[in-house]
């Protein structure tokens, strides 16, 4: 009884740590990201869902809005690549690009497909709380006065991608078992199969 409730304790941690937020890419064909806006702790993972379209998830600074962020930092930042839907969607699969949240640093990130950038599809991810000037709607007014500019980087740095078989709603969290039939199995989830396996021996 002392070993199950171990066992049961164990797999509940690691699920809590693999918390993962969903975001929707182009929902009802829309420039967007729904939501725009996230909070994500440490350890958490964030899921773009791309649901029409061929879109990207770029990271920029917020200065320099629609512009790959290695451009005007030393950070390598992350870049989806194109990831066009059509295709996913004869099989009932949707694209998925999934990124870990390793600190609490505001994420700016935008569409590098054309002018999506300038006609607002960006977000954040921890927005500052104590900075007026650094918000979203600041972003997005600086955006719409940039010009997009392509990462040359390898698509898909930075980040995994996958496929699901149906969206989870937008901004909801999903359980490790959602994230691992997304595609996104990743090696904490793989621990919580692997002890929920070595449990059911047990019993």
């Amino acid at each position: 009884m002392q070993l199950s409730t171990l066992v049961l304790a164990a797999l509940s941690s690691l699920a809590s740590a693999q918390r993962t937020w969903v975001v929707s890419v182009a929902q009802n064909a829309s420039l967007t990201f729904s939501p725009d806006r996230l909070t994500v702790q440490p350890g958490e993972m964030v899921q773009f869902q791309f649901l029409a379209g061929n879109h990207t998830v770029t990271q920029s600074t917020f200065d320099k809005p629609c512009q790959p962020i290695a451009m005007n930092s030393n950070v390598t930042g992350f870049h989806s690549g194109f990831l066009p839907v059509a295709a996913s969607a004869a099989m009932g699969m949707v694209p998925t690009y999934t990124i870990q949240i390793n600190n609490t640093n505001p994420l700016w990130l935008y569409c590098a497909q054309g002018r999506h950038c300038e006609q607002g599809m960006v977000m954040v991810i921890n927005e500052p709380a104590n900075n007026p000037n650094r918000t979203l709607e600041n972003y997005r007014s600086l955006a719409a006065q940039a010009q997009t500019v392509l990462p040359g980087g390898t698509p898909g740095s930075g980040g995994t991608t996958g496929t699901t078989n149906s969206p989870t709603q937008s901004g909801d969290a999903a359980t490790p078992s959602q994230t691992a039939a997304a595609g996104m199995l990743t090696a904490p989830a793989t621990l919580v199969v692997l002890a929920a396996a070595g449990f059911a021996m047990l019993l």
